[in-house]
């Protein structure tokens, strides 16, 4: 990502918090054949401690072959809220648009998980998405039919050994107008405006 000093984040908490509410990751290989991307769903590894940054997730055969899951290291790029920021909200004068977003790199390699960690990992990711919902599933309701489908997948847990991550909320303009941006967003962004506001300057 490009290197603008302003809005470099380099607590690895932030990054988790990215984590937990942007699940939904791509996943960039480069592989022998060029590159190779996808898109799963990561959690949080429940059993890393520390400060430490712990992936896990699955990728559907044969996916694992077209990555080379385990032999190199990966980009998981993870992107949190962002919008489009027009001009005609800054009531300056200024006619450059710009778009705000909350991104993070991540890289490592990833350890390829055996079939029963698998199975372990897809159910605790099970429970993860299912928590709080009336009627939650799990995949222990049907443990034969879910250890079927998951021999058609390839788990795997990746350590982040370096990060980048940004959080462009425009931190370069002045209070006033970035609460302007913030008001303009709320409707549709509100989570990107929240954002916004906890960067405005007391």
């Amino acid at each position: 990502m490009r290197h603008s000093p302003r809005y470099i984040v380099e607590d690895p908490e932030w990054v988790k918090d990215l984590v937990r509410g942007n699940p939904w990751a791509t996943i960039v290989s480069p592989a022998a054949a060029g590159l190779v991307g996808s898109h799963y769903p990561v959690i949080l590894d429940p059993a890393a401690s520390g400060g430490e940054i712990v992936l896990v997730s699955h990728v559907g055969r044969p996916d694992d072959e077209l990555h080379e899951l385990g032999e190199h290291e990966v980009l998981v790029v993870i992107q949190g809220p962002h919008a489009y920021i027009s001009p005609s909200v800054y009531g300056n004068g200024e006619n450059v648009p710009t778009w705000d977003h909350l991104t993070a790199h991540l890289y490592g390699v990833p350890e390829v998980l055996s079939d029963e960690e698998n199975y372990a990992m897809l159910s605790a990711l099970t429970e993860h998405f299912e928590a709080g919902r009336d009627g939650g599933r799990s995949l222990s309701q049907d443990e034969e039919g879910a250890r079927r489908l998951a021999k058609g997948t390839r788990g795997f847990r990746l350590r982040v050994t370096r990060f980048e991550a940004r959080a462009k909320l425009s931190q370069n303009k002045p209070p006033e107008v970035m609460a302007r941006i913030a008001e303009d967003l709320e409707a549709r962004y509100p989570l990107l405006a929240a954002a916004i506001r906890a960067e405005i300057p007391a």
